[in-house]
């Protein structure tokens, strides 16, 4: 029977939506699917095309992922074909009860564009269940004075099934004192009613026993039966009446249990026995939330009412008296609503990350809001709380969207918890919340951001290769790849091709290394340009400048200038007037040092000396002054080792040594030359005086000849050549010391040539070019002889006249205090300050070249007129004369009281002073 209805449960089943509308607005929210289809249908079975109806081609199927979303399973979509299929047991009555409408509602979720449809499906009723008595047997006792007309209520059956298919009529089997009638109660359920048609007699039949039938109208019709066994009793004239015949009463569903709901009364006119009364359910057990005192008639809750389960109760009472003569009555009880349910926040289709570049209004999630209680007490209001970047928009009944309302960032905030809160409308409002926690995806919206906005590193030279000079940090707030960050040289200052021979960079780390050893002589600093970039995409990128200034160490020993040795080896001499009086300037050390700032201040010392108390040094300036005037017992050969310290730690020098004769003239000093120990025997003394004699005479002798010769086959070829040697001219000689400086304290150079005139004169040449090494100055006396004089200076801009010194005049020059390295102290002043600053002083020097530049150019002057030596045009005016060392200390006449002064005239105003001085070469090749 059941499979025949379900069959035709099928053939009935049909999709109620219209079929215009599904195609004009298949995506529309507001619109329900509704199918109807019979209880109890197979699992399996298609209750339609869901696909079709919601408009969706089969081709979209795989990707829209069409599914139902409800809290039980009684249904699913086909993946391949949409259709909608049974996945449970659809029993109507165990989902509906007694309800006259029963629908299933669920949502199907489709996705790509996320979205949802509302679906309802009717079940139909069949007949699948027959009517049943709840006890089969009735015992009724009938006095027999009963009078015809007299009715008894009997136990009606119960009927699942709704309609045509439950309970419809009560049939009596045939007899002739009873009838039946079938009566309706408030609720629609049947009940029967036996009447007696004719009196009856006990001594003529002492029971009867009947049978009664329920049917039902289905299709096929169920029925069933039961007993009812009547025994005939002797006269209680007068059976119980109930003060009322229906009972109503409402209660709220929130009456606690023990309460009494109403109390029935019942009386009878009889006597004793016959006048007692009981009360009881007719169909006992069949509500178990109530309770019945049979003796007062009181109905108190046994068990707590639910108004969402079962709004209204209807129960028959029966009043029996002692002599069995029973009495009935209805009593109806209906249960108010109260708003005891809270209202419930389920989150559907709730994404695992959400990206924050997604745009304003993306849709986030899909919230359902259940609500048990009806009316007021079921209308739902929804809210978020707290300050998000999301929004609740109201999609359709009790259904929610959650979307976006701001632009979302990860690296603020990586994750939400969001929290709905749910009220109903009743009294008082009940409300509910329910938590989620949203993850927001990054992207790579962040380039990386170096900790500085420039690096400055200081780094000292002769560093060893490879070792670690800087490290460079950039952070990015992205995460995974578009965090990580590597970095890379993308600029530099220095030669592309060179680069990776300076300086590498760590990828990861940051860290730069030095490829190489510096040299603060030939690199002083440096720039390189940085780029941080992270592995997102795209990668963004950020630069960052970083400077390597290369400092300076005292690696390099000064260098001795001045004494110099000749090219064949032998040292220079210098001639002292015997007449000279302290103070008097012998001659000059000079050196230079090619490191910078303390450690290229230099400091002169004497080492060693024939007579340490005849001469003295200057500590700063390197000048040999006479301390005391010549005595008769001093030696005429004198000889100093000097040594040269640089400031630096630990300091580095050189030496260098002075040899000093004491003579007026140069034929006076040439016996002195001699390499032999001074003896104390003057007539030893005499001795050696005339073998030098007699070889010099032979040597000058051999020296004019060859002379003669030479000019004589030379000046055919080049006459200009052997100008040098006409009065008052001078020419160029080969060099004599290839010396090339460009570092250090000294870069300048100069020429000079010398002639007798009667009086020692010599002129500066005003060179019309650089001069990159040592040039010969040549002397002419009496006899003919040529001595070659080494001086040493780089300034060829213009011309000097070399005049016999005059008294120390210190109007045009530098105290120690404003004349930075070796050559510009004065005798007295020997402290002197220096930069503490190395790239001040560097930068010091810089200035001095450049000056230095276009006084070779012409563009400047030294002295005199403007005294700036070009330094205010170039550096400003703060940098005068005073910053400027006096190179021109640095040449000297040795065996002359000269010094270097203006050309246009004395700095002074006053005369030179008279003197003269010689100077030449000592050892075994003046005797030659």
């Amino acid at each position: 029977m059941g499979s025949s209805a379900a069959e035709r449960g099928q053939t009935d089943r049909r999709p109620v939506l219209l079929p215009f509308l599904l195609s004009l607005f298949c995506r529309a929210l507001s619109e329900q699917i509704r199918y109807r289809i019979p209880e109890e249908m197979p699992m399996g079975s298609v209750v339609g095309n869901l696909a079709k109806d919601l408009g969706f081609r089969v081709l979209e199927l795989p990707t829209r992922k069409l599914r139902i979303s409800s809290e039980k399973s009684y249904f699913s979509v086909s993946s391949e074909t949409g259709e909608l299929l049974v996945s449970g047991r659809l029993d109507r009555e165990q989902i509906c009860g007694k309800q006259p409408a029963c629908a299933l509602d669920f949502e199907a979720v489709a996705e790509n564009p996320l979205n949802f449809y509302h679906v309802s499906v009717e079940i139909e009723d069949i007949n699948d269940h027959a009517p049943k008595f709840a006890h089969n047997i009735f015992d009724l006792q009938i006095s027999e004075s009963a009078q015809p007309g007299t009715r008894y209520i009997l136990g009606s059956a119960h009927d699942a099934d709704i309609g045509t298919n439950a309970l419809q009529n009560y049939q009596l089997s045939p007899n002739d004192y009873f009838s039946l009638v079938s009566k309706e109660k408030s609720d629609g359920s049947k009940y029967p009613e036996m009447i007696l048609k004719t009196p009856l007699d006990r001594e003529k039949q002492k029971s009867y026993h009947l049978t009664l039938t329920a049917l039902d109208l289905g299709d096929p019709p169920l029925s069933s039966t039961a007993q009812i066994q009547i025994l005939v009793t002797d006269a209680n004239d007068n059976p119980p009446v109930f003060s009322q015949e229906i009972y109503r009463v409402s209660l709220p569903e929130n009456v606690r249990p023990g309460t009494t709901v109403l109390r029935v009364t019942a009386t009878d006119q009889d006597e004793g026995v016959n006048a007692e009364i009981t009360f009881s359910f007719s169909e006992a057990g069949l509500i178990p939330e109530f309770d019945l005192n049979s003796n007062t008639g009181e109905i108190i809750i046994l068990n707590t009412l639910d108004f969402e389960v079962i709004k209204e109760y209807s129960f028959v009472l029966e009043a029996k008296d002692g002599g069995g003569m029973i009495a009935q009555c209805t009593v109806e009880i209906e249960v108010l609503d109260e708003n005891d349910n809270i209202p419930e926040v389920i989150f559907q289709s709730l994404p695992n990350l959400i990206m924050e570049d997604s745009e304003l209004g993306t849709l986030v999630a899909l919230l359902k809001i259940r609500d048990k209680d009806s009316g007021h007490n079921g209308e739902v209001i929804c809210k978020l709380e707290g300050d998000t970047p999301f929004k609740i928009l109201t999609s359709s009944r009790n259904t929610y969207k959650l979307v976006t309302d701001r632009v979302l960032d990860r690296e603020k905030n990586p994750e939400y918890n969001i929290t709905v809160t749910a009220t109903d409308r009743g009294k008082p409002p009940l409300s509910s919340s329910s938590s989620v926690t949203l993850h927001i995806g990054d992207v790579n919206d962040n380039a990386p951001v170096f900790h500085q906005d420039s690096y400055v590193v200081y780094i000292a030279e002769n560093n060893p290769p490879g070792a670690s000079i800087a490290q460079v940090s950039a952070s990015d707030p992205d995460l995974g790849p578009n965090g990580q960050v590597s970095y890379s040289i993308v600029a530099s200052d220095l030669e592309p091709r060179t680069l990776s021979s300076y300086v590498s960079l760590s990828e990861q780390s940051g860290v730069v290394f030095a490829q190489r050893a510096f040299d603060h002589e030939q690199l002083r600093s440096f720039e390189l340009t940085l780029q941080a970039r992270d592995h997102g995409s795209p990668a963004l990128t950020s630069n960052v400048s970083l400077r390597v200034l290369v400092g300076d160490r005292n690696d390099n020993a000064p260098r001795v200038l001045y004494p110099a040795l000749a090219p064949d080896g032998s040292a220079l001499f210098d001639t002292v007037p015997r007449a000279a009086e302290p103070g008097y300037l012998v001659t000059k050390v000079v050196a230079v040092d090619a490191d910078s700032g303390h450690n290229a201040w230099l400091s002169y010392h004497v080492l060693q000396a024939s007579d340490p108390g005849l001469f003295s040094l200057g500590l700063r300036t390197g000048e040999v002054r006479t301390a005391r005037s010549l005595g008769d017992r001093d030696a005429a050969r004198q000889r100093l080792l000097v040594a040269v310290r640089d400031g630096g730690q630990p300091p580095l020098s050189a030496t260098a040594t002075l040899h000093l004769v004491f003579a007026d003239s140069l034929q006076e000093a040439l016996p002195d030359l001699s390499d032999r120990p001074v003896s104390s025997d003057p007539q030893a003394e005499l001795q050696f005086y005339l073998v030098v004699a007699l070889a010099l005479i032979s040597v000058l002798f051999l020296l004019a000849v060859i002379l003669a010769i030479a000019f004589r086959l030379r000046s055919s070829f080049s006459p200009s050549a052997w100008s040098c040697f006409q009065q008052g001219l001078c020419s160029k000689s080969e060099p004599r010391v290839p010396f090339n400086y460009n570092e250090g304290t000294l870069p300048y150079s100069y020429n000079l040539c010398v002639a007798h005139m009667g009086k020692t004169e010599f002129n500066i040449l005003k060179s019309t070019a650089p001069l990159h090494s040592t040039q010969d100055v040549v002397d002419s006396n009496s006899s003919g002889t040529l001595i070659p004089l080494h001086v040493e200076n780089n300034l060829t801009s213009y011309s000097e006249t070399l005049t016999p010194q005059a008294p120390p005049n210190t109007d045009w020059r530098f105290s120690q205090a404003q004349r930075p390295g070796t050559s510009g102290s004065q005798n007295g002043d020997e402290t002197g300050t220096w930069p503490n600053n190395q790239f001040d002083t560097e930068m010091l020097q810089a200035m001095i070249l450049a000056s230095a530049s276009e006084a070779a150019d012409g563009s400047s002057t030294l002295g005199g007129g403007a005294g700036t030596m070009g330094l205010s045009a170039r550096y400003g005016p703060q940098f005068t004369l005073q910053h400027v060392p006096d190179y021109r200390q640095n040449v000297y006449i040795p065996g002359s009281n000269a010094t270097l002064t203006n050309a246009p005239g004395k700095r002074d105003g006053k005369a030179p002073a008279g003197g003269n001085g010689n100077k030449k070469k000592s050892g075994k090749k003046e005797k030659k």
